[in-house]
């Protein structure tokens, strides 16, 4: 997207001149919601919903649960939006529309408090898909369940700056702010952030949150579908939803989806685009060369779209040593630091070795593009970093001589303070992040920094689950590398995921977001500041100058601007002209259908 036309995007929402995105189940356990799953379909004005037969959808990273409140991970979110929904939606082009609201509140329609200090939702007349109605205790008690310390919400901080939030009457929900709040659309917005059934979930609150297998695996939803089956890092069957709102527009098209998880990225795309044994690749991280040959079959195409997906390598803050015990990769109050991680110039020239254009050029094509900044998308896109776009050997090994790390045994590996730099440095599996770590672990060897790599099963590694050791969020490891990337066009809830208070630790289940356990005044004031500025040049200012804290600070090596992809085989229609990468991929699937 231009620049001038983001502004003119981003000025309209803020503005708002306009009018108008751990479990106790152990193996393979299998869940169905309440609801008549096996409803007939329903025939409205020339179309029947459901009347489409089914789709299949691959995604290699299998979602472990349906609960996108209890998993940061992209597959859960994906998995769970097919079902449960948000107020309002993001599009392709970052507008703000309306999903389970009735429209998108405003200052200009009195929507928005004129002081900035709320925001007030109507309700659509909508049910649940057991035929309940949707009402704004649903939203009030959504807000209730993710901002319990003991819940571990993965999405506390789009929920951060809320004084409360209450139901005016059944239809509207109002929410209330700490300090004036010019983009008041984080909260209840993408499918980061969606509204779920109180009375399912009412009982699973706080502590109890993981173990509710039943809600967390089969959530009852107002979406287009709603849960038959559903196998933990496996498979995910769904019927439509009779009771779906656009029922009478004969939304939705297809009467199942299945969702089948594991393989490979290759492996999907292939299934898509040479073996014609699906209809949707997610993610397909595939060699661009092997790609564009698999396109040349004529079945389907790769269809991309860019917002913030920023690969980037996070640097541990804190000591991973297993010999810690329960503070292994514990902030401790900031009593437990990494022994030579902490130092930016360390973490300075094991960036500046890096050859991203490289990186880019071996695994996206283009589907990716060389950054510096982890929120590379303007107005806010800092220039203050470009100088990593540039691989500089030389350059490193003479920044790291200058601080005294040096081989004084000739070994081949630097110490620091007496600290051989040797680290380990994990992903999760896939093809094209093994051939970027093999590539990065040359590039560190080149400078003296010893470097071994762990590949992680990518439904483990962004599982969540509390008792397993390999998740990122744990991060028992010196580096990892993964992707994510902003719910919202506004930087406000995206950034602040690297407050103090979004450290994991025991204390939330490790639930926060503050991955690299990045601890920093300067950085909280800063974003306390954002989260109050009203003014849009200055809000971009400021976010560079959290980018520039991220980077510069050394808590986080960014790498590659990621285009969001996708096999789609050419039977399916309405996905539009690109995909989604403010949202979920799936937030118009009510949409979709199949060619003749």
């Amino acid at each position: 997207m231009k620049r001038s036309r983001f502004l003119i995007l981003f000025a309209a929402l803020v503005l708002v001149a306009a009018a108008c995105g751990g479990d106790d189940s152990g193996d393979d356990t299998t869940t169905t919601t309440a609801g008549d799953t096996g409803a007939t379909t329903t025939t409205v004005d020339g179309g029947m919903a459901g009347q489409g037969g089914n789709i299949t959808i691959l995604m290699w990273q299998a979602a472990t649960a349906l609960n996108p409140y209890l998993s940061g991970g992209t597959k859960e979110i994906m998995a769970a939006s097919l079902v449960i929904e948000p107020l309002a939606e993001i599009t392709p082009d970052g507008e703000l529309v309306p999903k389970l609201a009735a429209d998108i509140p405003t200052v200009e329609n009195g929507g928005v408090s004129e002081d900035l200090l709320s925001i007030t939702w109507t309700l659509k007349d909508t049910v649940w898909s057991d035929g309940t109605p949707v009402t704004a205790d649903d939203v009030v008690f959504s807000y209730e369940y993710c901002i319990d310390e003991a819940t571990g919400c993965t999405q506390s901080s789009l929920y951060a700056g809320i004084d409360s939030v209450e139901a005016v009457d059944s239809q509207t929900a109002k929410v209330n702010f700490s300090s004036p709040t010019p983009y008041p659309y984080s909260p209840f917005v993408t499918g980061q952030a969606p509204i779920i059934q109180k009375a399912q979930f009412e009982n699973c609150i706080g502590a109890a949150a993981a173990g509710c297998t039943d809600a967390n695996f089969g959530p009852i939803g107002t979406g287009p579908f709603m849960v038959r089956e559903f196998r933990t890092n496996d498979t995910a069957v769904y019927d439509y939803n009779p009771n779906y709102r656009g029922n009478a527009e004969g939304q939705p098209f297809f009467g199942e989806v299945l969702i089948k998880g594991g393989g490979d990225a290759d492996a999907t795309a292939r299934s898509v685009l040479q073996l014609d044994e699906a209809d949707y690749a997610w993610n397909v991280q595939v060699d661009p060369v092997v790609l564009a040959d698999l396109e040349s079959n004529g079945l389907g195409t790769v269809m991309s779209g860019f917002a913030t997906l920023v690969e980037r390598i996070m640097i541990n803050q804190t000591n991973p040593d297993a010999d810690l015990g329960d503070l292994r990769s514990v902030y401790d109050d900031g009593n437990n630091p990494h022994p030579f991680l902490t130092n930016p110039d360390i973490v300075k020239a094991m960036s500046m070795a890096i050859d991203r254009q490289t990186l880019v050029d071996v695994g996206y094509g283009a589907a990716g593009r060389p950054t510096c900044n982890v929120w590379p998308a303007p107005p806010a896109d800092s220039t203050n970093n470009d100088d990593c776009l540039v691989q500089d050997i030389d350059g490193a090994n003479a920044l790291l001589d200058s601080i005294g790390a040096v081989d004084s045994d000739g070994d081949g590996v630097r110490e620091f303070n007496g600290t051989p730099l040797s680290v380990l440095y994990q992903t999760s599996t896939n093809a094209v992040r093994q051939s970027n770590q093999d590539l990065v672990k040359a590039w560190w060897e080149e400078i003296g920094i010893e470097t071994e790599l762990k590949n992680i099963d990518a439904s483990v590694f962004f599982g969540g689950d509390p008792a397993s050791p390999d998740t990122y969020q744990k991060f028992y490891a010196d580096l990892q590398m993964y992707a994510n990337n902003s719910g919202s066009p506004d930087p406000q809830g995206y950034m602040g995921n690297w407050i103090t208070a979004q450290m994991p630790g025991p204390e939330n289940n490790f639930g926060g977001q503050n991955i690299q356990r990045y601890a920093n005044p300067d950085y909280d004031a800063l974003w306390e500041q954002l989260a109050a500025e009203g003014d849009l040049n200055k809000r971009a200012e400021i976010t560079i100058q959290l980018n520039d804290l991220l980077v510069q600070d050394g808590s986080i090596i960014p790498l590659i601007w990621r285009g969001d992809t996708a096999a789609v085989s050419n039977e399916i229609q309405g996905i539009g002209d690109s995909l989604n990468g403010w949202d979920t991929q799936f937030w118009n699937i009510h949409e979709w259908s199949r060619a003749g």
